[in-house]
């Protein structure tokens, strides 16, 4: 394999490993790894019309096989009406629910299907809360590989339908995505298939990351006041902010370039997140009984919870919880007001954009951009 021209380090401590090789976490603490490249001209971007128009500015060589069904590019809606809900002078939408596997999980799943299969993988694995077992799925089948899907038994059936048409294999688990981690691990362990869980591999977040540079391009290369992103795992968070500093790192953008707030949306009823951030803490305690009809918001101890605390403090941010009843209301207002196919992950980030402004976070002048995840056709059976 030739050298690959990044390289690895670990986000908490000194440790760092050439980009060749196969690599989990940090086998010296136990935290995440994260992806350093070297710098690129933004003339590197491309015309093409999916995320890999930013190809130069990620971890893959030249001739290397993409394994892409045409993720990326989703679209950046203005949406007056809700600016005047939320009290701020202009409010967009990024659909992340119209990529290929109906989530922004298409973008982080199909880069570490593509490292994966760079580095002659045979078989991948991950615990799901539902949508990134769905891109899993699609992805090692577009690639070639098998896959094995962990998932808790009260997954949406939409979703449960998807990973089976893809043809993975699916075990479905009592409990919560906790569980199904454990049991993907061991799976990993006894099988030999790479377990591409949420950071415990380092380019799902490479993938991430375009959302981040496809933002600042549509915004005519700014960045907004605020972003709010609905937050289980992390990885949206993490790998925006990564983007927005390597834009300014490598030149894409000025030096004094205003960095957004990032903005972190959980539910009540599962919001570790929000509880470590005001309590000031370093990483965040598993909720106990997580309960929230948001699947993808259900992650009850992240592996990446120090890294997004980080990048919400380094960003001057904040993070909120929304309970059942006003996340169901805001997903019907932005549905309903926009035509977008809002998941009720979707819904819970246009609450905390107008929570985040009643706090004082965001002020009435402010520019706000609020992700909608995934698609609410997922949860509707």
């Amino acid at each position: 394999m030739t050298a690959a021209p990044w390289t690895l380090h670990c986000t908490a401590c000194a440790y760092t490993v050439p980009g060749d090789r196969l690599a989990s976490v940090c086998p010296d603490c136990g935290q995440p790894l994260s992806v350093k490249l070297a710098p690129v001209p933004r003339t590197a971007v491309t015309s093409a019309p999916d995320m890999w128009r930013y190809a130069a500015a990620m971890p893959i060589l030249d001739g290397e096989t993409r394994v892409s069904v045409g993720e990326g590019m989703t679209p950046l809606v203005e949406l007056p009406e809700l600016a005047a809900d939320a009290g701020v002078a202009r409010f967009w939408v990024k659909d992340e629910g119209l990529n290929p596997t109906a989530s922004f999980k298409a973008r982080g799943l199909c880069m570490a299907v593509t490292r994966a299969k760079a580095l002659g993988l045979s078989g991948v694995c991950v615990p799901t809360a539902g949508n990134a077992g769905i891109a899993l799925s699609a992805y090692a089948a577009a690639a070639g590989m098998k896959a094995r899907i962990y998932a808790p038994k009260t997954t949406p059936p939409p979703i449960l339908g998807s990973i089976r048409a893809y043809g993975a294999e699916l075990e479905l688990v009592d409990g919560h995505i906790g569980d199904a981690g454990k049991a993907t691990m061991q799976f990993a362990k006894d099988s030999g298939f790479f377990n591409v869980a949420t950071v415990r591999e380092p380019y799902r977040v490479e993938g991430m990351k375009t959302m981040g540079y496809e933002l600042a391009e549509q915004l005519a290369w700014a960045l907004p006041d605020a972003i709010v992103y609905p937050t289980g795992g992390g990885e949206g968070t993490i790998g925006i902010w990564k983007a927005f500093r390597e834009m300014i790192d490598w030149g894409w953008l000025p030096k004094d370039t205003a960095l957004p707030k990032m903005i972190a949306a959980q539910a009540a009823g599962c919001a570790p997140l929000v509880r470590a951030f005001n309590a000031g803490e370093e990483k965040a305690t598993p909720w106990e009984n997580p309960v929230t009809h948001a699947s993808g918001l259900r992650v009850p101890g992240p592996f990446g919870d120090r890294w997004t605390l980080r990048t919400l403090r380094e960003s001057k941010g904040g993070a909120f919880a929304v309970d059942e009843e006003k996340m169901r209301t805001s997903t019907f207002r932005l549905a309903s007001s926009s035509g977008i196919d809002a998941a009720p992950e979707g819904g819970c980030g246009l609450a905390v954009a107008g929570m985040a402004r009643e706090a004082g976070l965001i002020s009435s002048d402010a520019r706000v951009v609020v992700f909608n995840t995934g698609s609410g056709a997922s949860y509707r059976w």
